[in-house]
């Protein structure tokens, strides 16, 4: 996670709290613990500078050292993280709805917002026997690529659309759309339907059926989605389901809290 240009020292490693983000930022799903060498690679600082400054964050409890002597995301730290309004307030309305989606149909269902260019799932269900995907609580991906990011890609401002759309786009499988004017008119759709269907766009085996989630100022401020093995069921018949749970998180998410 580069520190800002602006506030950057001489030696280029920037102040003591960009330095901190940096390593923090260095965890990713796909390196979620590292040695001090892997830490000071990914974070592009110094091995001194890391090692200097991992007394402090472990002491804090945002990283954890391992007997193996690998170093890991701490527990204070998702404490913090978890306090975040936009995903704490949003899950705990929207739960009991995910919960009663994944009892009656067994399958994964999601919620997601989006943060810049981006989707950041905030919660997942994994039904029993269901579909593997490649999505998780706190991880992100691509807009063009699935349900819920289509559902926050129609409905985003038109900056973020166009910045969207002007690409690079992510290939997952081959039938990922990386055509604009195909994206374009998926959006299109999207909004005239009321809901998205993102068909083997993220793995072969998967369909997802999104809907959006309404905010109490009437802005979308969150999707919601049913992912299926692809076959298993018409995304006509899913999209009642999802669009009956949205309608009723969006009730939930609008109404003044007691």
């Amino acid at each position: 996670m580069p520190g800002s240009r602006g506030s950057e020292t001489g030696n280029g490693t920037g102040p003591v709290l960009g330095r901190a983000l940096r390593i923090l930022g260095a965890f990713s799903a796909s390196c979620p613990e590292m040695t001090l060498s892997a830490l000071a690679r990914r974070s592009g600082l110094p091995v001194s500078t890391v090692h200097r400054m991992l007394g402090d964050l472990i002491a804090w409890g945002a990283l954890e050292r391992g007997d193996d002597g690998c170093y890991r995301v701490g527990l204070r730290l998702w404490e913090v993280a978890s306090l975040a309004p936009r995903g704490q307030g949003l899950r705990e309305r929207a739960l009991p709805f995910l919960e009663d989606l994944s009892q009656i149909t067994r399958e994964n269902v999601q919620l997601a917002v989006r943060e810049g260019t981006e989707v950041v799932y905030v919660e997942r269900i994994a039904g029993s026997g269901a579909v593997p995907v490649l999505s998780r609580a706190g991880g992100r991906f691509a807009l063009t690529a699935t349900g819920v990011g289509l559902v926050l890609l129609a409905h985003a401002p038109v900056d973020v659309q166009e910045t969207v759309l002007g690409g690079p786009f992510e290939r997952y499988t081959e039938r990922t759309l990386t055509d604009p004017r195909e994206v374009r008119s998926v959006l299109a759709a999207v909004r005239a339907n009321g809901y998205a269907v993102s068909d083997r766009q993220v793995t072969m085996d998967a369909l997802s059926v999104a809907a959006p989630v309404y905010g109490g100022s009437g802005q979308v401020a969150a999707a919601v989605s049913l992912v299926v093995r692809h076959g298993s069921a018409s995304p006509h018949a899913l999209a009642r389901l999802v669009l009956t749970s949205a309608r009723a998180i969006s009730r939930a998410v609008a109404a003044p809290r007691g």
